[in-house]
């Protein structure tokens, strides 16, 4: 893996540039190039804090509604108050959440070796008929 390779992109450098004379997603000579590649599931970790949020809104109005509340108060100050910290927290535990299966999944991940397929394109003449 090059320095510019991040664990998910093994063998997608950019930077890298192809060696001259050579197609490429195929070795000289015909045969396909075959690589050694990374595969894990990792989340995603925008709908987690999403849904950490949500819940933590959902606690703040359980929170401000379902329970006895002072009544020098007004029930909806008291959601906007608890639904900010509540909300706060939820985000918090969504991302710590995806953390901890983002760290199973890197160890559950599965090597495998790939080879590239030739283009369906590089059997076709001029008029996009296959020969």
């Amino acid at each position: 893996m090059s320095p510019h390779e991040t664990p998910g992109t093994a063998g997608n450098d950019p930077q890298r540039e192809p060696a001259p004379g050579s197609v490429q997603g195929s070795a000289q000579g015909g045969v396909p190039e075959r690589r050694e590649v990374t595969v894990r599931r990792a989340p995603k970790y925008v709908p987690f804090l999403i849904l950490g949020g949500l819940l933590g809104v959902a606690v703040a109005a359980v929170i401000a509604y379902a329970l006895p509340g002072d009544a020098s108060f007004d029930r909806s100050s008291v959601f906007g108050f608890f639904m900010i910290l509540c909300a706060a927290g939820g985000v918090i535990l969504g991302a710590a959440t995806a953390l901890v299966l983002d760290r199973r999944s890197v160890r559950r991940a599965e090597h495998a070796v790939v080879e590239s397929a030739p283009d369906a394109n590089d059997d076709s003449d001029d008029d996009g008929n296959r020969a």
